[in-house]
């Protein structure tokens, strides 16, 4: 018998559910670096205001409406098997909505050094899709003809004929969102277990220049179950899944200093960013309120923001003038954030469209920093924003 569950005996897995609510048959590819999850289930609040001949709370009916809601945080780690999603993938796709798209890698048959890359072969990609060379991941901007591309940002490493282009994966908007499972394992095996079945990403947080590289989500879930007070039907299941055996999990971070920033009307690598959060909010309302029914059926999602805060110091050179210019003239600019500097361990956020926000002057250290708040990304339908790992 334990004497108590240590907090770090804890292991947490996450995947794509098929149909809202109905919880998947997990395995050991769905588990991620969890840093914490925070899981709770409160009772809709609701008053008694029937005559009791006193003044005693005597108690509600126990089917009463609950709200459940969860946040989770996790380190970023190596994509070392592309024959299988990230590790991530699942927790992305639900905040993005699309279904994501896969390339292959090729091989460069030309390119004139700055971003047209002619491949060797038909490389199937289309604007917004992911593309990695050595330590760099770049985006389509463009696509020229069935071999040509041109991508976001020049490549920091020589590319030339004959480079090989590594696989990527891609995760794009859509207007529907997926929902998530989220599996709460701990040690001993008699501890309660938690399953969130229904869990959808109404926040996603991509923190930048940490320690390490951590991804946030946070939003609503249709139900908390447990092993303690599992009963057969909770989220389709007929027993509480019981823990997928491993064979070994790679414990791998990516530090957090490591990347690239690419941003301006003419994107140019500042060197000069001191910290920076992307945000994704898809205002995301559970349906709860119909009549019969004490669990959410499905999920909305409003109007999406997509945002970034970030800090850089003040500099006079003509890229960090021009990002001030833009401000001012309120005149959208592209971004491009890279975590991580060598393959398998790449992870890509484009924003073709970033209206950045007039900075703050931040003059309290000896360097005169801008802080850029709430700088929004905007487009036509669906195209604020991707994201890649490579």
């Amino acid at each position: 018998m334990s004497c108590y569950v240590s907090s770090n005996n804890n292991r947490i897995y996450v995947g794509l559910e098929s149909v809202y609510g109905q919880v998947l048959a997990v395995t050991e590819q769905n588990r991620i670096p969890a840093v914490k999850l925070g899981a709770r289930q409160t009772p809709v609040t609701t008053e008694r205001r029937d005559k009791t001949g006193g003044r005693t709370f005597v108690g509600l009916p126990n089917a009463i409406r609950k709200k459940t809601g969860y946040e989770l945080s996790t380190f970023m780690t190596a994509w070392n098997d592309p024959a299988f999603a990230p590790t991530h993938g699942p927790l992305f796709q639900a905040a993005m909505g699309g279904p994501p798209v896969s390339f292959a890698g090729g091989t460069v048959a030309a390119t004139d050094g700055v971003t047209s890359v002619t491949f060797a072969a038909v490389h199937g990609l289309m604007p917004g899709q992911g593309v990695t060379s050595g330590g760099d991941i770049r985006f389509v901007a463009g696509v020229q003809d069935a071999t040509t591309v041109f991508v976001n940002a020049p490549f920091t490493q020589s590319l030339a004929a004959g480079a090989a282009m590594g696989p990527t994966v891609t995760y794009v908007l859509a207007n529907d969102l997926g929902s998530v499972s989220i599996f709460d394992y701990w040690d001993p095996v008699t501890a309660v277990q938690r399953v969130l079945n229904g869990a959808a990403v109404d926040r996603m947080r991509v923190k930048v220049n940490g320690d390490f590289h951590e991804f946030g989500f946070a939003g609503p879930a249709r139900d908390l179950l447990d092993s303690a007070s599992f009963a057969s039907g909770l989220g389709g299941l007929t027993a509480f899944p019981a823990e997928p055996v491993s064979t070994g999990f790679d414990y791998t971070i990516v530090p957090g200093h490591l990347g690239q920033v690419w941003m301006g009307a003419t994107p140019s690598q500042f060197l000069t960013l001191t910290e920076a959060e992307l945000v994704l909010e898809n205002n995301v309302e559970p349906r709860v309120r119909e009549f019969g029914s004490d669990a959410a059926q499905c999920i909305t999602a409003g109007v999406r923001g997509v945002r970034l805060n970030f800090s850089v110091f003040e500099d006079d050179d003509a890229a960090t003038q021009g990002l001030y210019q833009a401000a001012r003239q309120r005149s959208p600019v592209g971004v491009m954030l890279q975590l991580g500097q060598q393959g398998t361990q790449l992870f890509g956020a484009y924003m073709p469209a970033m209206l950045p926000e007039v900075p703050e002057f931040d003059d309290s250290e000896t360097r005169l920093q801008w802080r850029f708040q709430s700088s929004r990304a905007q487009g036509t339908v669906n195209d604020e924003l991707y994201i890649a790992f490579g």
